[in-house]
């Protein structure tokens, strides 16, 4: 079942201020849980948790700043 335009616009927001905020915080603890790694693992961690949440809403992301593509066209 896909989503609809609508429905990809509202999970997209609540990605962005919800669910990304509670990630970082998430990831931020897992770091602080161990021992706090050398500088540059620290770094090579924190970027490819940085790139590992976009992909699985890339889906969700897509398209949503296009005009809605099942309104009535305006006119």
């Amino acid at each position: 079942m896909a989503l609809s335009w609508k429905a990809r616009r509202r999970w997209a927001l609540f990605a962005l201020l919800v669910a990304l905020p509670l990630y970082i915080i998430v990831a931020l603890n897992l770091i602080v849980l161990f021992d706090r790694p050398h500088f540059l693992i620290e770094i090579v961690i924190y970027v490819g948790l940085g790139i590992l949440w976009a992909f699985p809403l890339k889906r969700i992301f897509r398209g949503i700043s296009q005009p809605d593509p099942d309104a009535p066209p305006k006119g």
